[in-house]
């Protein structure tokens, strides 16, 4: 019993220095996750999953690693940000592997990158032909980022000189059934005109939405709790495979 309650002490201990300490670094090791970010998130993680059950040793050596080993990383992360040579040397450079379509064999064996690493992030990138590509240079964090020769880029509405209306981003006016008075403060509009819209898409009360939304343009979007969809027609039928 006396074992049960150190260790759930301990876990409340690790995990609320995880928390704090997650903060303290931000989100650079989330949005930018290298290989040498993994193995530090990995590390930090196992020492504190020892900071929790090794009951063989006392808490506060875990605890003191923990907390060295995040001053190191956001030390780091503060270098990195100061130098551009750290940088190049922690994190890597971003590499040139298919230039007008063609393959550059040697960088992609200096990174120990495969043909088929290659063309699975290509069709990830909804590219299934190499000689589509101008150019594609894989990442510090090991995504392949494409960019396709101009006469195999789709039309948009600038190429074609057609105008097109600034829709911005959305706006939440119910969630869940609840208005959203402040946000339908934002838009500079009362639950009097929501109502009357609501009886426009055939809705008698917000505990029928599941989400309103309203754009920059005006144009509301309403979806309910009831959708009335034909559930059969399915993905994947597997009454229809013999």
């Amino acid at each position: 019993m006396n074992e049960t309650i150190v260790v759930i002490v301990r876990a409340v201990i690790a995990f609320f220095s995880l928390l704090i300490f997650s903060r303290t670094l931000g989100k650079q090791t989330i949005s930018q996750l290298t290989f040498f970010d993994y193995i530090l998130g990995i590390t930090i993680g196992s020492i504190a999953a020892s900071l929790t059950t090794d009951l063989t040793s006392k808490a506060w050596p875990h605890w003191v690693g923990l907390f060295v080993w995040v001053l190191l990383v956001y030390t780091l992360q503060v270098l990195v940000l100061k130098s551009r040579k750290v940088s190049k040397y922690i994190d890597g450079e971003p590499t040139i592997i298919v230039m007008n379509g063609k393959v550059l064999e040697s960088a992609m064996k200096k990174l120990r990158y495969r043909a088929s690493d290659l063309m699975e992030q290509l069709r990830a990138a909804g590219v299934f032909y190499i000689n589509e590509v101008e150019f594609a240079i894989l990442e510090t964090d090991g995504k392949l980022s494409v960019l396709k020769k101009s006469d195999n880029v789709p039309l948009t509405p600038k190429d074609m000189n057609i105008p097109t209306i600034y829709r911005g981003l959305s706006t939440e006016i119910i969630y869940e059934g609840k208005i959203l008075d402040e946000n339908l403060m934002k838009i500079k509009q009362d639950k009097t005109w929501l109502s009357k819209q609501l009886k426009d898409h055939g809705y008698q009360s917000p505990a029928d939405i599941f989400l309103a939304v309203i754009d920059a343009a005006g144009n509301l979007h309403i979806d309910g709790y009831d959708d009335h969809v034909n559930r059969s027609d399915g993905i994947t039928n597997y009454k229809d495979i013999e």
